[in-house]
């Protein structure tokens, strides 16, 4: 007996260990593959703002209605001093508000809110209780900067530059609001621009003056006006600009801005200029960079106003050429480049609080980090490394800046005195608890030219050694663009992980990060040395990485990377089992006639379509068409007028022409961009369906 029950208590004990483990694993559920429904539906955290007295920390939420069908912005705050602070909510949830900006003495905050009907200026004092308008305006407010002593505010509008006032624009619009005739007269390009009919309004800078209210209650003035009205041009620019174009003085007397102001070559030129003009009104803005016939940009002053800093490039009708940094001694009128032997382009420049050094964003070898670069010297000092800063703002020895990485959409993190950066803020956690993402690696390999080439791979989520996945092999658009290490809101490499693909993506030459040399060796060759690397990175991705099953795989690409998935159906099919071609170009001859920004493709094809024809014949998809084959889905969309729609019916005419299996999908509102969310969803699941069908074990 004895012996029987000491033999019973450890198999008792054995039983109860093996139970414990099972009722943990039962708890805890296995984590689920991330998704396109995830991915819609994550919170967008974006601009971070900290007060003068760097105890407050605010910035933009975007979060998604999806019963609206649309991404609801709002405002939030974040207490420095404690370590276990909290973000709080600061706008009202469900009324659009954002770009949050601090008045100089920290007593205010002012931002953008539609709650009244259109898009005005609002305020939220130091105690933060309920905002109250600023801005009462005929017409919605862009955007806005601060003037250093607070008492004023630059505003963008837009309006008719023939117009005396604000309300004589607003005017036109109800009378052509009312109109039954709906037809329009054009006297010259642009007729539309990237996703809007042109409506004769420009965008125009006002000053506004504060009461002691911190109200405006007298109308604005308008300073970007010559002899003849406005000014012929956008501030900012059209599409994407934002007040990073234009600042103030440090006294507030002076407002320095960006502008290309080029007649009927508009559509056809990058002439950018940086233009001074008094605060005051009454005089003409004076043109600072007139000798550089190519682009200048993001102005942005020294504390005691003597120097000017602002963005370069060098070769006129380039887009995409090296933006330098410059210095210009406003006194003397003398020009230099600060950053000579920096081979990068700098972006989102701002002054460091002592001075000496400028902070700037650049691609950098597939990632985005955040650079200083020493005024004196031009040496170059990377400050935050891995993954994609993509806002930053400066206070004292502290920066604030928002990252996102492959596998983590955006937070807020702090950099103290040159340390290790401190993450100030967890926002998507509770979402993606249980979610898996999949891991990612970077390689290289010898592609055009024996030159090195860089790519990354992304594994399924869940993944599981020794076995063989489908791939979805990734062709990004630009063409001067790159596979960055971040959370991107379109072409998320995740969301193929998550179905259960590899992925595979090439930085092919004309990449950006790589030197201006590795980006500018696209021109002219569109269909020819990017898919020489993309041959080469898919055969080097095969050698390297056993579990990528090549003989299930399917190439997708949009925009230029539509264009290549047009340019491979005739002259790299054989590999793929599908392919999918989101607003591509597929005959260039009528793109060059019909795209809004025509710089970029006569600089692309080095001339215009009469010049050198044979430039937009040599690697035009539309001549191999007789060798399609391969099942495409193409999409396109009612409001691209980047690559106007016409381009992916055509390719759809063909792939059903010629009976090869196809499908076609058409948003008629949205842009080169799909962005409501219930309709980046059908996007997401109509890929994922398509590729799945053909990728499926025979």
């Amino acid at each position: 007996m004895r012996l029987s029950r000491l033999a019973a208590a450890p198999t008792l004990i054995l039983a109860l260990a093996l139970a414990l483990p099972m009722i943990t694993i039962a708890a805890t559920p296995a984590p689920r593959p991330f998704n396109s429904h995830d991915l819609v539906t994550l919170d967008r955290v974006s601009d971070p703002q900290v007060s003068p007295d760097g105890k407050t920390l605010v910035f933009s939420v975007r979060e998604t209605d999806l019963a609206a069908n649309k991404g609801v912005r709002s405002i939030w705050r974040l207490s420095l001093q404690g370590k276990d602070a909290q973000p709080e909510r600061l706008t009202a949830k469900g009324s659009n508000a954002d770009t949050p900006r601090w008045s100089p003495d920290g007593k205010a905050l002012y931002f953008l809110s539609s709650r009244s009907g259109g898009t005005q200026i609002w305020r939220l004092d130091a105690g933060m209780g309920e905002a109250r308008q600023v801005t009462s305006l005929p017409l919605d407010v862009n955007n806005f900067i601060i003037a250093p002593d607070g008492k004023r505010l630059a505003l963008s509008i837009d309006v008719f530059t023939d117009c005396a006032d604000l309300a004589c624009t607003k005017k036109r619009l109800d009378d052509k609001e009312a109109n039954k005739a709906t037809g329009t007269v054009y006297n010259r390009l642009f007729i539309r621009h990237w996703d809007t009919w042109a409506d004769g309004r420009r965008s125009q800078l006002f000053i506004a003056d504060l009461d002691e209210e911190g109200t405006v209650s007298a109308a604005p003035r308008w300073i970007t006006r010559d002899a003849n009205g406005g000014i012929d041009g956008d501030v900012p620019s059209k599409p994407f600009g934002d007040e990073s174009e234009y600042c103030f003085s440090p006294d507030g007397k002076t407002v320095y801005f960006g502008v290309r102001i080029a007649g009927n070559s508009e559509p056809w030129s990058t002439n950018f200029d940086i233009y001074s003009v008094p605060t005051a009104g009454g005089s003409a803005p004076k043109n600072l960079t007139a000798d550089n016939p190519a682009w200048d940009a993001n102005p942005a002053v020294s504390k005691d106003g003597s120097k000017l800093y602002y963005l370069a490039m060098k070769r006129p009708t380039f887009e995409a050429d090296r933006f330098g940094i410059m210095e210009l001694d406003l006194a003397s009128g003398k020009k230099r480049e600060v950053d000579p032997e920096w081979d990068r382009s700098a972006g989102s420049i701002r002054l460091s609080e002592d001075g000496h050094s400028i902070y700037a964003l650049a691609d950098d070898n597939g990632e985005h980090p955040l650079f200083s670069i020493d005024i004196r010297s031009g040496k170059v000092k990377k400050l935050v490394g891995e993954g994609n800063v993509s806002a930053y703002t400066v206070a004292g020895d502290s920066i604030f800046f928002s990252r996102d990485t492959l596998k983590s959409p955006a937070d807020l993190f702090r950099l103290k005195g040159g340390g290790k950066a401190t993450r100030l803020t967890a926002f998507n956690t509770e979402k993606l608890k249980n979610v898996a993402f999949g891991d990612y690696e970077f390689f290289q390999f010898k592609g055009w030219n024996d030159d090195t080439v860089q790519g990354y791979v992304v594994k399924p989520a869940n993944y599981v050694p020794g076995k063989k996945y489908p791939v979805a092999f990734l062709i990004h658009g630009g063409p001067q663009g790159s596979w960055l290490n971040d959370f991107h809101y379109r072409w998320n490499p995740q969301t193929y992980a998550g179905a259960g693909f590899a992925v595979v993506t090439i930085d092919f030459h004309g990449s950006t990060g790589y030197g201006q040399a590795f980006t500018d060796a696209i021109t002219g060759h569109w269909g020819d040395r990017p898919l020489e690397d993309l041959q080469k990175g898919w055969a080097a991705a095969l050698a390297k990485y056993s579990f990528l099953d090549g003989n299930h795989a399917c190439a997708l690409g949009a925009s230029y990377g539509g264009y290549m998935i047009n340019w491979i159906a005739g002259n790299w099919n054989t590999p793929w089992k599908c392919l999918v071609n989101h607003d591509g170009v597929f005959d260039n001859r009528a793109m060059a006639y019909s795209t809004e920004e025509l710089w970029f493709d006569e600089w692309e094809n080095q001339g215009t379509q009469w010049q050198k024809p044979e430039n937009y014949e040599r690697f035009n998809p539309i001549n191999h068409v007789a060798d399609w084959k391969v099942p495409m889905l193409v999409v396109h969309s009612g409001n691209d007028f980047r690559i106007p729609l016409e381009q992916g019916i055509a390719a759809f005419t063909v792939l059903q022409r010629r009976g090869i299996p196809s499908q076609f999908l058409t948003f008629p509102e949205e842009s080169h961009w799909v962005q409501k969310p219930q309709n980046s969803l059908q996007w997401h699941d109509t890929v994922e369906a398509w590729i799945k069908k053909w990728t499926a074990a025979e």
